[in-house]
Order: structure tokens, then C-alpha cells, then sequence
């Protein structure tokens, strides 16, 4: 794998083939739902590729015509018919271009929501290895090349074929000795075109890879723009930055040099072409084979003959990115999320008792060197009964986070069984399921909407009177009555105007809000103050009343009051019991409890 100054280049950053039929009808897929509107723009695009053709004709008919036979009022009619074709041919290019961008903008529409909604489908495994921005690039800028493709590549390739075939079609009734001699530089043309698309292939990768490198530096520095102040190394990053640049450019001069030469070639093979014309056309002239009108108007259909050429070399371009977006895009949807729910799920009753039980649950998120799987878990099973607090506690590592995600389904365990209510998860809906089970996580994630709406996530089920009862009960009400506009408050990016405390607050309203048969709380109160965590204690204390409560925390405060404690090390359960029992056990918990209240030394 290629290196870089940033790190080794994505897998987004390959091109792949530059032409791929199996892709490329699957995205005409895209434009089936518009399949009338389509066929309006090809019919705009026919229409004004033939109205190109009559200029020329008109101002032959006028020199062979109008002219020698001084008759006035016939050049007043091709006149007005050039005039006509010319505005005709604006208008439809005009209304073509409105039209094929809509057509773009409404399939990057169904795409991103498709994408959107794959993502949403997919398991938490694929977000652990899949980082967040090459998923944004699958969203935003390779949908945007699609958007190119549809918008001015596709249908605007029609446009061009059919000039190019209807010009040579007009030389050749014109004259086809003349158009013959005419179409004698298009094998350099070829070779031209040629050449110039596999150096443009290569340049634009190289603009690609470097982009990439500049999005991957950008990101990482801006989110950790507070380890970079605080080690000051905003000078080293801001040179790191330049050498970054400056391959970016250096990559877009050599996109910009296979630009600059070859229009330019073109464009002497083009005067290469009226040249003949002119010489052999002025030979046919004098001998009378062909007459000053054919000959001009053999000039103006060369100019305009060698104009789609030119396009048809660019779009390539278009075609090979959009292949290799089409390719990434389409391997994003096609994946299967690896939680799925049954077939036939079973459904839960309104209000399940919530009996929790695990049944010698292993589960391991990976595999050792040598195959076997690393097991996080190993044969766990406890029983909660409808109503009961528990309490997990162990080491770091001990597997008390990946019993609730087990909880939640984010993960499938390899071995064992999970049941809510007698009822195994798996057989479950998981909308179903985590509609049931209210969660509390440590690192608190809130939008960038108003309070109201990160209580109620949106759900217009529940009202305006639930929303203020639940932030009463956990006691956000008062901090939210000091936010200028309350409840219809912005929050700023994952709720950056609020403190910790506060952040944490509304997530136990949201919890509330929904109210849960089951309450898991995750760390809930580890990075609050003391004042805060004794108002979260008291609230919860309400909250968990009458619903079954499982509660992870490092600190051993927080849980003596649990029905039962369960005690995990290295991924077992070890010791099981009220916090009574287990200091009396003097086992695993009496140690961490002795290391967490132990008087600290005299000076």
C-alpha cells in the first residue's frame, strides 16, 4: 500500500475500471422513476443537435442561391431562418440544462437518502471500522460525482453523438468527396484523444489521493485542536499542512497541462481540417465540382464537428469517477447489517414486567493471532427479576459495557442466549426491543436542535406536559428555565453550550420521557461534581421505582444501595450479592471497595 504524509491511502481513492456495464445500468436505474423527463431532455438534446445543422445549410443556400440570383426577399427568409434556428437552438439548450439538473439533483436526492438509510440499518461493528469521514465522503462527494454524470455527463452524451452524427451525415449529402478529405485528420484526433485520457486518468487519481490526504490532515487536527494548542503545535501543523497543499497542486498543474495541451492540439487538427477544405474545396471550386456555399458552409460544420469531440474526451473523465463512486456507493448498499430482525418477529405486550435473564452468554468483538476468538465475555448468566436493581462493577475491561450492548442488540453473542421477559432478543424486532429499554451512556450525545427536541428525539407521540415532567423529575427544569429560550433552546453541536452535568441531565429526562420498563444506566454519573451526582442520585432513586435497573459504575458509592451487585473480571462473573454479602465475602468486591474507601495517608 502507497504511503503519504498523512498515513496509507484509502480504499476510496482507487479508480477502477473507467467503463463497467453492470454499474453503469444499475444507475440508469436511478433515473427510471424519471424515465418521461428523461426522454424530454434526449428529445431537447436531438432536437437541438439537428437545429445546429440548418445554420450552415441556410448560409449555403443563401451563396448558391440568394446571391447569384440577386433575389432579395430569399435572403430575407434564410435570414429570418437562421435567426429562428439560432434562438430555437438557445431555447432548448437552455431548457435541456434546467432540466437534465433536476434530473441530477433528484437522483443525488434518492441516492443520499438510500445511503442514509443503509447507514442507519447497518450494526454497530461497522461503525467501529468504518471512520465516520470516509462514510461522509461515500454521502457527499461521491453522490456529487453521480450528480456530474447524470447532470452533464449521460444525456449530454447523446447531445454530442447525435451532432457528431448528424454533421457528418450533412457533409456527406452535401458532398462527400469534400466530406471525405474533411474527416482525413480524425485518425490524429483518436490519437490524441487517446493519449490524452489515460494521462488524464492518472492525474485525476493523483487529485483524488491528494484531496483525500488534505481531508484526512484537516479532520484529525480541527477535532484534536485542543491537543494541538495545548502541545503548541500549531507552526509544525500549519507546515504539514503546506507540504500537503502543495502536493495538491502540483497534482492539479499536471491535470491543468494534459488540459492545456490538448484542447490545443485539437484545435490545430480542427485548423488542419479547414485548411484541407479550403485547398481541396477551392481546387473543386475552380473546377466547377462543388460551389463557394458548400465550401463555407464544409468550413462552419468543421468548426462545430470537432466541438463534441472535444466534450466526448472530458466526459470521459466524468464516466471513470463516477464508475469508481458508483462502485464505492454500491458496495455501501448492498452490505447486509449483521444484527438483522427475524423473519417473523414476535412482538412484546405494551408494558413488559421486565424480567431480564442471560443465559452463559461468550462474546468476543475480534479474534486472536492465531484464530481464536478473544473473548470478552465467558459464560455469563445472571437473572433479573421484574423490578430488581442491579449493579455491574469490575475492572476496566471486565466486559460491563458489553453486557448492555449485548442488552441492546448493537452485538449478537457467539454462544448463549438472551432473553427479555422469557421472550429470547433475537426473535424480537429491535425497534421493539430498545423501545422498551431506556439507556443512560457516560459520553452523552446531544443534537444540535432545541431541548425539546433532545428530549423527545423528534417523537411527536409524546407531549409538551411529558417533556416538562420528565426534565422536572430528573431536575433540569430550573437550568432549562435559565436558557434564553428554554425548552425551544438551540444546543449547539453535541450540546456544546451546556456543562457536563446539564448534558447529562437531559439525557435522563430523554430516558424518562420514553419511559422504559428497563432503565440501564452506563457510567451515568462519572463525570459530574458531586452536587450534580447527588441531584442524578435522588432522581434516579424516583425513576427507577417500579422498573427493573441495571447500573454500571466505577465508583462503588453509587451502587451499595443495588438489590444485588454482580462483579466481573476478565469477562466472568465472579461474585454475586448485596454489598453487605460481598464486603462479608471479602472477595474481589471487598478489595475494590477497601482500595476506593481507603483513608488517605497522613502527611
Amino acid at each position: 500500500m502507497t504511503s503519504s504524509p498523512t498515513g496509507p491511502i484509502q480504499e476510496e481513492e482507487a479508480l477502477g475500471k473507467a467503463y463497467d456495464a453492470r454499474l453503469m445500468r444499475r444507475l440508469l436505474r436511478y433515473l427510471a422513476p424519471y424515465r418521461w423527463k428523461v426522454v424530454l431532455a434526449i428529445t431537447l438534446l436531438v432536437t437541438a443537435a439537428g437545429l445546429q445543422i440548418i445554420g450552415p445549410w441556410l448560409i449555403q443556400m443563401a451563396l448558391d442561391d440568394a446571391v447569384p440570383a440577386q433575389d432579395g426577399e430569399l435572403l430575407a427568409i434564410l435570414a429570418i431562418a437562421y435567426l429562428v434556428a439560432t434562438i430555437g437552438t438557445f431555447g432548448l439548450q437552455y431548457v435541456q440544462a434546467l432540466l437534465t439538473t433536476w434530473l441530477g439533483q433528484k437522483v443525488m436526492l434518492d441516492l443520499r437518502t438510500e445511503i442514509f438509510e443503509r447507514l442507519q440499518a447497518l450494526d454497530l461493528q461497522f461503525y467501529d471500522r468504518n471512520p465516520v469521514g470516509r462514510l461522509m465522503t461515500r454521502i457527499t462527494s461521491d453522490v456529487e460525482t453521480l450528480n456530474e454524470l447524470f447532470s452533464s455527463g449521460v444525456v449530454a452524451i447523446f447531445g454530442d453523438i447525435f451532432t457528431l452524427i448528424f454533421i457528418i451525415s450533412a457533409m456527406l449529402l452535401m458532398d462527400w468527396q469534400l466530406a471525405l478529405v474533411t474527416f482525413a485528420v480524425l485518425p490524429l484526433v483518436a490519437w490524441a484523444a487517446f493519449l490524452f485520457r489515460s494521462r488524464i486518468r492518472d492525474a485525476y487519481r493523483d487529485i483524488r489521493v491528494r484531496l483525500a490526504r488534505i481531508n484526512a490532515f484537516l479532520h484529525e487536527r480541527i477535532t484534536g485542536m485542543r491537543v494541538v494548542q495545548l502541545f503548541n503545535r500549531e507552526e509544525a501543523d500549519a507546515r504539514k499542512l503546506d507540504e500537503v497543499n502543495d502536493d495538491y497542486l502540483q497534482a492539479h498543474l499536471r491535470s491543468i497541462t494534459y488540459y492545456a495541451l490538448f484542447f490545443p492540439v485539437v484545435e490545430l487538427f480542427t485548423a488542419i481540417a479547414l485548411a484541407l477544405i479550403i485547398w481541396y474545396g477551392g481546387i473543386a471550386i475552380i473546377q466547377e465540382n462543388t460551389t463557394v456555399g458548400v465550401v463555407t458552409a464544409f468550413l462552419l460544420y468543421a468548426r462545430r464537428f470537432f466541438r463534441p469531440i472535444q466534450d466526448l474526451s472530458e466526459k470521459y473523465n466524468v464516466l471513470q469517477g463516477a464508475m469508481a463512486s458508483s462502485e464505492r456507493i454500491f458496495k455501501l448498499v448492498d452490505r447486509d447489517p449483521a444484527i438483522q430482525d427475524p423473519p417473523s418477529p414476535r412482538d412484546f405486550p405494551e408494558r413488559i414486567q421486565g424480567e431480564i435473564e442471560f443465559r452463559d452468554i461468550w462474546f468476543a468483538y475480534g479474534t486472536l493471532e492465531n484464530g481464536e476468538p478473544d473473548w470478552v465475555l465467558k459464560g455469563v448468566s445472571f437473572h433479573a427479576h421484574p423490578g430488581e436493581k442491579i449493579a455491574l462493577v469490575g475492572h476496566t475491561g471486565a466486559g460491563k459495557t458489553t453486557i448492555i450492548n449485548l442488552l441492546m442488540r448493537f452485538y449478537d453473542p457467539q454462544k448463549g442466549e438472551i432473553l427479555v421477559d422469557g421472550v429470547p432478543i433475537r426473535e424480537v424486532a429491535q425497534a421493539e426491543l430498545r423501545d422498551r429499554i431506556g439507556l443512560v451512556l457516560q459520553d452523552v450525545f446531544l443534537f444540535s436542535e432545541d431541548v425539546r427536541f433532545n428530549i423527545r428525539m423528534g417523537n411527536t407521540g409524546i407531549s409538551e406536559e411529558r417533556i416538562q415532567a420528565a426534565a422536572r423529575e430528573v431536575g433540569a427544569e430550573p437550568f432549562i428555565h435559565r436558557l434564553e429560550k428554554g425548552y425551544d433552546q438551540p444546543l449547539g453541536e453535541r450540546g456544546a453550550s451546556l456543562s457536563v452535568g446539564e448534558r447529562q441531565l437531559i439525557s435522563f429526562a430523554r430516558a424518562l420521557a420514553f419511559d422504559p420498563a428497563v432503565l440501564v444506566l452506563d457510567e451515568a454519573t462519572s463525570s459530574v461534581d458531586s452536587e450534580i451526582e447527588a441531584q442524578i442520585d435522588e432522581a434516579t432513586a424516583r425513576i427507577m421505582e417500579g422498573r427493573t435497573s441495571i447500573v454500571i459504575a466505577h465508583r462503588l458509592s453509587t451502587v451499595q444501595s443495588a438489590d444485588r451487585i454482580l462483579v466481573l473480571h476478565q469477562g466472568e462473573l465472579v461474585e454475586e450479592g448485596s454489598h453487605g454479602e460481598l464486603i462479608a465475602e471479602g472477595g474481589l468486591y471487598a478489595r475494590l471497595h477497601e482500595l476506593q474507601f481507603a483513608p488517605a495517608p497522613s502527611a
